[in-house]
């Protein structure tokens, strides 16, 4: 049986979040979950990019900014996300 839509975290973690328009936010730091239901609902960004600092991003009382997951629209060679579904 094949498994789709299924990625191992380690396939995401350091991998490069873009825009689709190619804008460069970061890359993925760690996974952010909800524990009962296992759904992942954020991606920590690391490295962040000067694009980031422009934009009212979501950001842990550490001050780490925060992806949500939702504006996810791919995976492959990047994570692709939605910037309206960000914002």
């Amino acid at each position: 049986m094949e498994e789709k839509g299924k990625v191992y975290s380690k396939e995401l973690l350091g991998k490069t979040i873009v825009s689709k328009s190619g804008k460069k936010f970061g890359e993925v730091g760690d996974l952010i979950f909800e524990i009962g239901s296992g759904e992942l609902i954020h991606l920590l960004l690391r490295n962040p990019t000067t694009y980031t600092d422009k934009m009212e991003l979501e950001k842990t009382k550490e001050g780490s900014i925060l992806i949500p997951f939702s504006a996810v629209i791919a995976s492959g060679d990047f994570i692709v996300v939605a910037e309206e579904d960000i914002i």
